[in-house]
């Protein structure tokens, strides 16, 4: 694979693709996060980090209409949010289809274009067929497209996946662990499909992960949720010891290991990377450093 061209730089010239002002989100007494803002720019490419029940997918959820604000706002590009926005991309978690399921690679993109038009696809289908070609080639699936999704590998799926949601031409595309169960070269494969996708048509990236390194060529910022509390900022910013261990309120140290990012504390749920190095192994790594 070819190596990622540098991120560009963002700044206030770039419009506002999302923003959320003054966020609460709560269910019972418990809070996932309070007085939470986001703007996240078009082309703009931000990662959720955090532990399991820290509320990265109810953000996601958020976003999508499925989950409503305690407070606060929500405006994708200037509007207020609906849920079935158009102009907004869910790609899901990795799930393998069974052989047994009657649908074929184009099918699975073509369900993407039906549910944005709400049928009008299957009364034009040329334009149909353009807008599931056009989303097939998006993602270098054209050699596999036509076979039946259950004898596919879990990639080729999940890039099918990310097709389907590029079908309908989003301006916001929602990313919900879609590295997860998949080896690292089609780790690598699907996410820089979605960089690609950013950076040819300026397509904001809010992409929840537990493993960061994947995608760290292509960060922007990093948002990182922790049992109420956030940090925003660049990977520099916020993948620093100093700050996790603020977060997690104990110890935790941040190790860069040949480029790749280890978090190394006392909830292993916390790591991002090796996820199972544990202390007594990263002590015979002589290449470490903080």
């Amino acid at each position: 694979m070819t190596q990622p061209v540098p991120a560009p730089v963002f700044g206030e010239q770039r419009p506002a693709a999302v923003t959320i002002s003054g966020a609460r989100l709560s269910f019972g007494h418990r809070v996932l996060w309070d007085d939470f803002d986001l703007t996240l720019a078009r082309g703009e490419f931000v990662a959720v980090l955090g532990p399991n029940g820290s509320g990265k997918t109810s953000l996601l959820k958020t976003l999508l209409g499925q989950y409503e604000l305690d407070a606060g706002s929500v405006t994708v590009e200037g509007r207020a949010l609906r849920r079935g926005d158009s102009t907004i991309g869910y790609i899901p978690q990795q799930q393998t289809h069974d052989e047994g399921v009657p649908l074929r690679g184009r099918d699975l993109v073509g369900l993407g274009v039906d549910g944005q038009a709400w049928g009008v696809g299957w009364r034009n289908r040329k334009r149909r067929m353009a807008l599931v070609d056009d989303a097939i080639a998006q993602v270098d699936a054209r050699d596999f497209a036509d076979a039946p999704l259950g004898l596919l590998s879990g990639g080729e799926q999940q890039r099918l996946r990310v097709a389907q949601a590029l079908s309908g031409n989003p301006t916001v595309l929602l990313c919900d662990e879609p590295l997860l169960s998949l080896d690292p070269a089609n780790q690598g494969r699907v996410a820089a499909l979605i960089d690609r996708r950013r950076r040819d048509h300026g397509t904001a990236v809010l992409f929840v992960t537990h493993e960061l390194n994947p995608i760290l060529p292509y960060v922007d910022r990093v948002v990182y949720l922790v049992d109420g509390r956030f940090r925003i900022g660049t990977p520099k910013e916020v993948m620093t010891s100093e700050t996790l261990s603020e977060l997690y309120q104990t110890r935790v140290d941040v190790l860069n290991v040949q480029g790749r990012l280890i978090v190394v504390g006392a909830d292993e749920s916390a790591c991002h990377g090796d996820h199972h190095l544990t202390e007594q192994q990263f002590a015979g790594t002589s290449e470490a450093s903080e």
